[in-house]
């Protein structure tokens, strides 16, 4: 049976599997630093590459590669590189594809440290941004200079929800002969396949969905041409930022029930999604699934749910936001997202507490806003707590 071909959830649990001599179940731990040659011959060749022999981990293991052709098969992408954070992934890509000199135009309610680094770190290597409502297409023309060389988007945006069109941004992108790179993290393969409708470059934060218990630190990018990952792939062993076999076994275990999590934390989105819409003391809500979305259509047409993720705002401004999240007893009051557990967080002052006040209000990031991660619990628990919680404001 062809894995590549089967459907998404027998990839999940069978995509990158190893056959290793004791006939084992699972990917095992290959929790060494270097590996042996057979001897001199092979050594040399496995250096220049006429060999796939493992050299050592940073350069390449059996754990780790497992959860690359794992990812690359989901995403349907040449290949992946595994790294040790979301945060090395956009790194990687950063250093991989700009130059001194070069531009870059992204969404401008991105992950918050994804945007920080390049504005706050990387303009003293010569690298330039601009940061914009990515929604409008018009925008991303109207942006883009003859020194552009990536669109690098987030949809949904973290944490607006803004949803951008993939198919027009990869139309736009290579008409310009620019790079599209998508930051799939929100949706995970799961409901979003943006190698499909264009892009050249996909990456998650596999701490969220793809891992979903809230015990790694991980990410990954995945490449749709071989020229593409292998300078990637360079950067990222140059870099020395790779994953540890240990984390890339944690994944493994962690992604088999990538389908059955999101559907459930999906389900229950919904349900809290309503229930937030109709109470009096939310000022407004954007979440993919319900028609007042301003990108309903959108949604539906490129992703394949609504997925677990939802934004709101309370009439009490940023003091009922404080409230609600002081005396919330089910959902943590934590950043991160994608797993079990239900997660609540106020971005303008955490996760995006780096990016400008100007820009943050440019982007819709309003003090106001509270973004939620809906675990899998009882969604009549989840609604409970938010309930008590909203009668104290």
């Amino acid at each position: 049976m062809n894995i590549i071909e089967s459907g998404f959830n027998t990839k999940l649990i069978h995509a990158g599997e190893i056959e290793d001599q004791y006939g084992s179940a699972t990917v095992p731990i290959y929790q060494t630093s270097t590996f042996s040659f057979e001897n001199a011959e092979n050594g040399a060749a496995c250096f220049s590459g006429d060999s796939d022999g493992y050299i050592y981990t940073r350069i390449g293991n059996p754990t780790i590669n497992a959860l690359e052709r794992q990812v690359a098969a989901l995403e349907n992408g040449y290949g992946a590189i595994a790294v040790s954070s979301g945060m090395a992934a956009a790194t990687t890509i950063y250093l991989s594809l700009l130059s001194s000199g070069d531009h870059i135009v992204s969404t401008d309610a991105i992950y918050g440290p994804s945007r920080s680094i390049m504005e706050k770190q990387f303009i003293r290597f010569g690298f330039q941004s601009t940061y914009i409502k990515t929604t409008d297409p018009e925008a991303i023309k109207k942006a883009i200079r003859p020194i552009t060389k990536v669109i690098y988007i987030e949809t949904p945006a973290n944490p607006t929800m803004d949803i951008t069109d993939l198919e027009a941004c990869a139309e736009i992108a290579h008409k310009n002969e620019i790079l599209l790179v998508v930051d799939n993290t929100f949706c995970s393969p799961y409901l979003q396949n943006p190698l499909d409708l264009g892009a050249d470059i996909v990456f998650h934060s596999m701490t969220k969905f793809i891992n979903g218990h809230a015990d790694v630190v991980a990410g990954i990018i995945v490449a749709k041409e071989r020229a593409l990952y292998t300078q990637l792939r360079n950067m990222m062993i140059n870099m020395g930022c790779n994953m540890d076999p240990h984390q890339a076994y944690l994944v493994l275990r962690g992604i088999k029930t990538l389908s059955v999590r999101i559907e459930r934390a999906q389900e229950n989105a919904v349900k809290v999604a309503e229930f937030l819409e109709q109470h009096p003391k939310v000022a407004w809500i954007k979440y993919p699934g319900l028609q007042s979305h301003p990108q309903f259509q959108l949604a539906k047409k490129q992703m394949k749910g609504s997925g677990a993720m939802i934004s709101f705002g309370l009439k009490g401004g940023f003091e009922g936001a404080k409230l609600l999240m002081n005396n919330l007893h089910l959902a943590l009051l934590a950043v991160s997202l994608g797993g079990v557990e239900t997660l609540i967080q106020h971005p303008a002052s955490m996760t995006h507490s780096k990016v400008s006040t100007e820009d943050k209000l440019k982007a819709g990031i309003s003090d106001d806003l509270i973004r939620l991660s809906i675990g899998i619990e009882d969604v009549n628990d989840i609604i409970l707590d938010l309930k008590q919680g909203l009668e104290i404001i």
